[in-house]
């Protein structure tokens, strides 16, 4: 959330579900007159506490994340346990201890692959599925800044390095099982299947949660080699200049 802006989204185990947007203007803080602003900002965070009550069954969820830019998860926080105070809301009471508050750059959907990534969050879904795509694709992309010649992406590439049974950990969405032609499904159910034979970790992400839509801006399959193999990158260096 943001001020004005807040996504009320479920998390499970293969994906994100928004689940309602709270969009309201709230007046500026006028000299002289900050009651406008107060009341506005009020309205927001009983609206944002209203949709979590519709949408959050506390008989199954984990925990809450409150995650925002600045100051407005600790007074929405606030605001929400007066609340419940004031009007004896068990439901929350009971479940206080459920809720988290996270820093977040913005109150944007984009936000939540950073408030997935905090480690307070990470220690609290310890025991989700979700929780080892996001470490991942956090693995894939620190591998690729440090140690290039041993994280690729591509199917290309991906098939290259298999073919050594290189491959550590196979990243694939879910989304190229759905491919519309057949060979090319089989295509990466094969490569799923000779990597698990070759003793690789598969993550298969789905395409609707955040780390999957992440995964799709990288072709949707990735790989963590075993080893550095430098020389993939040359073979690609090579066929561009073949064709040159």
């Amino acid at each position: 959330m943001q001020e004005g802006l807040a996504h009320i989204c479920l998390i499970t185990a293969s994906m994100t579900l928004v689940r309602a947007k709270i969009d309201q203007v709230i007046p500026r803080k006028r000299k002289g007159n900050i009651k406008q602003h107060e009341k506005g900002l009020q309205k927001f965070y009983d609206n944002v506490m209203q949709g979590i009550l519709r949408h959050v069954n506390f008989d199954i969820v984990k925990c809450v994340l409150i995650a925002s830019p600045g100051f407005v998860r600790d007074q929405f926080h606030e605001f929400m346990m007066q609340e419940a105070v004031k009007t004896d809301n068990k439901l929350l009471l009971d479940n206080k201890s459920k809720f988290l508050l996270i820093h977040a750059s913005s109150g944007f959907k984009h936000s939540l692959r950073e408030v997935l990534m905090d480690p307070a969050v990470t220690a609290k879904m310890a025991d989700t599925k979700a929780l080892g795509e996001v470490k991942a694709l956090e693995t894939f992309y620190t591998t690729l800044q440090t140690e290039p010649a041993k994280a690729f992406y591509g199917v290309k590439h991906v098939e290259a390095a298999n073919e050594s049974q290189a491959i550590e950990t196979l990243l694939i969405s879910d989304n190229l099982f759905r491919c519309q032609d057949v060979q090319e499904r089989k295509r990466y159910v094969s490569l799923v299947d000779s990597v698990r034979d070759s003793g690789g970790d598969v993550k298969v992400f789905s395409s609707m949660h955040v780390s999957g839509e992440q995964l799709m801006q990288l072709t949707g399959v990735a790989a963590i080699l075993r080893f550095p193999m430098p020389d993939l990158d040359d073979e690609d260096e090579r066929e561009g200049s073949d064709s040159d």
